[in-house]
């Protein structure tokens, strides 16, 4: 990876594209994802954690490492702006990832109180990273909000389905010069690797590490699949043929000619 690629978020660079999403929070899931897949952003709930205890969960946490405390939970903007804040008063800082859904059945995010709370927050200070459905007018309309970034869904929370989204996220990344951060669903390295050739900036997973056999070691396959895919789009995937095939080595010069 080249030492001057690094992802800038609010100013902020970062030479990591792997996020962890904290929802299924563990000792050994934050440990493995600092050490072996190195990542520097982490998020926090922080109406679960204030509930369990908001410092036990932050001495898990290394200094060196960026909270993203999320809004989840969250019903509207209003709501959602009263958790960014109290997250900033706890001493989170000033990066909040918004997070508003109405439903509880898939979890899917509110685009339109999403944007309003991006809004309300970036004029108040904050580095918003804004969790959407990929849509291009609404990630149009955050960017002009202050978004510091676009995180659309891959697939829904949790479900580890991978890029069901695919084909509009694809949309966003040509169309978008904000960093896109695919979020959501992403359940296994490959997924993650496929997201980055196509230009993704970083990923965000959780589910897929926490509930893999072996935690270390997956943290660590997201690491390289990351970095794989991150090169190999820096590098320029190689061309498609629609029809037929095209030989490797010339198809002259053989050894009876």
């Amino acid at each position: 990876m080249q030492n001057n690629d690094k992802l800038i978020l609010g100013g902020h660079e970062f030479t990591s594209r792997f996020i962890l999403g904290s929802g299924k929070f563990s000792l050994d899931l934050v440990k493995a994802c600092v050490e072996k897949a190195e990542a520097q952003i982490i998020t926090l709930a922080v109406r679960r954690a204030n509930e369990g205890g908001l410092a036990n969960i932050l001495d898990y946490i290394p200094d060196t490492v960026t909270l993203l405390p999320n809004t989840s939970g969250a019903r509207n903007a209003e709501e959602a702006v009263r958790i960014a804040k109290l997250s900033r008063e706890l001493g989170c800082g000033n990066f909040v990832k918004v997070e508003i859904m109405r439903d509880s059945k898939y979890l899917l995010p509110d685009n339109q109180e999403t944007i309003r709370a991006t809004e309300m927050l970036a004029k108040d200070g904050f580095i918003v990273m804004p969790y959407m459905y990929p849509d291009l007018n609404v990630a149009r309309d955050l960017a002009n909000a202050g978004a510091a970034c676009i995180m659309p869904l891959g697939a829904p929370i949790g479900s580890n389905k991978g890029l069901c989204t695919k084909e509009f996220i694809q949309i966003l990344i040509d169309e978008m010069s904000l960093p896109i951060i695919v979020d959501a669903g992403i359940g296994r390295p490959s997924q993650a690797c496929e997201a980055m050739e196509m230009g993704a900036a970083a990923i965000m997973a959780n589910t897929a590490v926490a509930t893999a056999g072996n935690v270390e070691l997956m943290a660590e396959a997201f690491k390289k699949a990351i970095e794989a895919g991150r090169s190999a789009y820096l590098a320029g995937l190689g061309r498609t043929l629609e029809k037929g095939a095209s030989a490797s080595s010339p198809l002259t010069g053989f050894l009876q000619d």
